[in-house]
């Protein structure tokens, strides 16, 4: 939410300076996310100067260029060259001396230096209106009419607008601060509590009256429910034309674009006062009858954008007899909008039901300043009153009589909410012990209104603008926001019970595992488990969960998979230099087998790309790989306590050279290298790989490891070398199952410390080098013991793999 602090200031009966009241809204809830200086010209004239040209001399060594002279106002007349065709003695210009910085319309800054031009000192610039921010023309210098002031500031003559403008972090139920008059209201609230002051809002007084009722409008309300109240008025023989500066220039540092007086009035009652309008051309509506209504299904309807759209038989229409006129509460139509040429409007303030337009807001993509008001609550008690002050402002601004009395139809006035506060329950809930009168005085400054107030408990009522208050902790709510929240006391001392954790092995062990990793030097990532159904596959995307409701057409599903909004992260690095990248994250992906039967995966994910090692004069950079990342994983499952083998399947989600991790008959998850495909959707070049492990099944999978301590071995280990000539297919993890059914005791350890291809060896044949480690901790080993263990190695990998032994 964008507030000015011009705009505010006008119905704040003190001044503020603009710090304190940035301390004032965040202190009352309303946090101040930047305060930013806004100026209606880049730079605010600056420096610039209203000067005269005394002399206009063509330039001696150029045909196009004048040599002038001018006076800005002091001391010697400046000399500056010039090339605009209209300058000539006796103007009044606008000067930019030597060191101002000057803004242009497009381009950027410059600043003035003393030049020489063709041979000749120019000592700063007679400026045009685009290179000083005012305006797009560049035919000629800007001439100023002859009694402009001589040595006058530039920003002093002009009077660019400037102010400060806030962003406010609003919290989805403080709809009734989406508004400068709601704003005010706090404000004054908190000014009243601290200052001890009835202060409150200054707001125009406004007791407009009907000219008389020679263009009604009849109203007709089918749907009660999606239109409680609906409130109109006519306006005849405006005119159509821009706005006042002063409009214009609020509605722009709010960030608005002016556009005509009459939309910028709706515009700028929406600001003010949170109440969204709308203004039909009188003459477009058939019958002069208006009716507000659902439309059959797929019932065809041009909005302003020029777009037709199929309307659903749920969505609420302003209608006339010929049919929809408007998307009620999200956008107009084509055929009904105010045009230049319109000289009748009937202007809408209507109160809708939130529900119903945020559904049509969000099924047909139209999320408008009007729509996020209506679907958050507006205040329905405010309809006629709002329509009045803006009817007010066309009058003033457009001109026009008002030439119907004021329409309200309200079928089913709605009461007003009523909630009792004990005493006892505002002093535990805020921790502070109010008085009595203080809370009366906060809560009647806010608009609640005391309806009983006894000993113990005080009952009050719910002024409309407060939606969101409902329950007794609301009240106590409020009244900690305007005392304060960075007034709340802290207590010297708190009682707490422990709690139980029901799944406290899973969190410490997720914790565990974050901590390896970390201390591997990989980052944690967490992305966003909605993502683009674009990514994946028909065959993926028939078990995908889609959304209703998505904000957008790229995050319209939950992920079926981890890979592809990490890869976005991938990216987005990479394309910023940022190549050598090791990341986890813990996430979810999701699934359906129809409406109601969804089911959601934990999944630890480790992604790898560019170098483990960076290059040095030590060495050259380790390139991630595949052995890397299995490492990463097999240090996992030991620190979970659970043994794990690994098996070559191929291809797999996206994957390629995939293996899978195994614990028994529990399938844990997969490593692999991101499939090219996959690689080139995202602009990536570098190879990815990554592990992807089922962390549900990892955890069912994870056994408590007790930490022992055992002595360091009082008996030398015994290393022996092996080399087998195997199939080229043959693994490492073949060759390791193979002798671990050996069960030697005394056999601590084995490793492949070399691989060796060559044509010598045979056609499909590779020998691959293993050592082996002996130890007993109770006796030192002999030469007899090792060779037997020895021979009963080699005669088992000769006679279950083929393997041939290298002597």
């Amino acid at each position: 939410m964008t507030i000015s602090y011009n705009w505010l200031s006008e119905y704040l009966p003190v001044k503020l300076d603009p710090e304190r009241l940035s301390r004032i809204l965040t202190a009352i809830g309303l946090e101040v996310e930047s305060m930013e200086p806004f100026e209606e010209v880049k730079g605010g004239l600056q420096g610039l100067v209203i000067g005269e040209v005394l002399e206009a001399e063509p330039h001696p060594n150029a045909d196009k260029l004048r040599l002038t002279k001018v006076n800005v106002g002091g001391g010697e007349p400046l000399q500056i060259v010039c090339g605009a065709p209209n300058v000539a003695a006796g103007q009044r210009v606008v000067v930019a001396t030597v060191g101002t910085t000057i803004y242009p319309a497009s381009g950027d800054p410059l600043t003035m230096k003393v030049a020489k031009i063709r041979g000749v000192e120019s000592y700063g610039m007679i400026c045009a209106e685009d290179e000083i921010g005012l305006g797009d023309s560049h035919a000629g210098i800007l001439v100023l009419p002859a009694d402009a002031p001589v040595g006058t500031p530039a920003a002093e003559y002009f009077q660019p607008y400037t102010d400060t403008v806030y962003e406010i972090g609003l919290t989805p139920n403080r709809a009734d601060a989406m508004s400068h008059w709601g704003v005010a209201r706090d404000v004054c609230a908190y000014l009243s509590h601290h200052d001890k002051k009835g202060i409150r809002p200054v707001l125009p007084a406004n007791n407009l009256k009907a000219d008389g009722n020679t263009m009604p409008v009849q109203v007709t309300i089918d749907n009660a429910a999606a239109c409680p109240r609906y409130s109109g008025v006519t306006i005849a023989g405006i005119t159509v034309g821009p706005s006042p500066k002063w409009m214009q220039d609020r509605l722009k540092a709010v960030g608005v674009r002016p556009i005509s007086n009459i939309v910028d009035i709706t515009n700028y009652i929406q600001h003010e006062t949170g109440q969204p309008l709308h203004a039909f051309d009188y003459d477009a509506i058939a019958g002069q009858k208006v009716i507000v209504r659902n439309e059959a299904e797929g019932t065809p309807f041009v909005t302003l954008d020029e777009k037709e759209r199929k309307l659903s038989a749920d969505d609420l229409v302003i209608a006339s007899p010929e049919g929809p006129m408007c998307l009620a509460g999200v956008f107009g139509g084509a055929k009904s909008g105010v045009r230049d040429s319109t000289k009748n409007i009937f202007l809408e303030s209507a109160f809708f039901e939130p529900g119903t337009i945020r559904k049509t807001s969000f099924r047909h993509g139209l999320r408008t300043d009007a729509a996020t008001r209506f679907e958050k609550g507006i205040d329905i008690s405010n309809t006629v009153a709002v329509l009045k002050r803006a009817a007010q402002l066309v009058k003033e601004i457009a001109g026009g009589t008002i030439a119907s009395d004021f329409i309200d139809v309200y079928p089913k006035p709605e009461p007003k909410k009523e909630v009792i506060l004990k005493n006892q329950y505002l002093k535990k809930l805020s921790g502070k012990n109010y008085h009595p009168e203080t809370v009366k005085n906060i809560l009647e400054s806010l608009g609640f209104r005391i309806i009983k107030d006894s000993m113990d408990a005080l009952s009050v009522e719910v002024p409309y603008h407060k939606r969101d208050v409902s329950l007794p902790a609301d009240v106590v709510e409020e009244i900690l926001r305007i005392d304060g929240l960075d007034n709340i006391a802290i207590p010297a001392a708190m009682t707490i019970t422990p709690s139980v954790e029901d799944n406290y092995r899973a969190e410490s062990l997720k914790q565990k595992l974050a901590d390896a990793l970390v201390g591997l030097g990989f980052n944690e990532i967490l992305t966003n488990s909605i993502t683009n159904s674009a990514y994946f596959t028909e065959g993926q995307l028939e078990s995908t969960v889609r959304l209703l409701n998505n904000l957008s057409t790229e995050l319209d599903v939950l992920r079926p998979s981890m890979l592809p909004t990490a890869l976005e992260v991938l990216s987005f690095n990479v394309n910023r230099r940022n190549g050598d990248l090791r990341f986890f994250e813990f996430g979810k992906t999701y699934s359906g087998a129809g409406t109601g039967q969804y089911s959601e995966q934990n999944h630890l994910c480790v992604y790898l790309t560019g170098n483990v090692q960076p290059g040095s004069w030590k060495g050259k950079a380790v390139a991630a790989d595949l052995y890397y990342v299995k490492g990463v994983v097999e240090a996992l499952a030991t620190m979970a306590g659970i043994p794990v083998e690994m098996t070559a399947e191929g291809e797999a989600n996206g994957l390629s050279g995939v293996l899978t991790l195994r614990s028994g008959t529990r399938v844990l998850g997969c490593i692999g290298t991101v499939a090219a495909p996959e690689l080139k959707r995202f602009d990536l070049k570098a190879p990815v790989l990554v592990a992807d492990i089922n962390w549900d099944e990892f955890l069912k999978a994870a056994l408590p490891v007790k930490i022992q301590y055992r002595e360091v071995p009082r008996y030398p280990a015994v290393e022996r070398d092996l080399a087998l000539v195997v199939p080229a297919a043959m693994t490492y993890e073949a060759i390791r199952q193979q002798v671990g059914k050996l069960r030697l005791k005394s056999l601590r350890g084995l490793r492949l410390f070399d691989l060796f291809e060559s044509e010598k060896l045979g056609a499909g044949r590779k020998s691959m080098a293993v050592n082996f480690t002996f130890l007993d901790e109770e006796k030192t080993l002999t030469d007899k013991e090792i060779e037997g263990w020895m021979q009963k190695i080699m005669n088992t990998l000769e006679g279950e793999l083929g393997a041939e032994i290298r002597k």
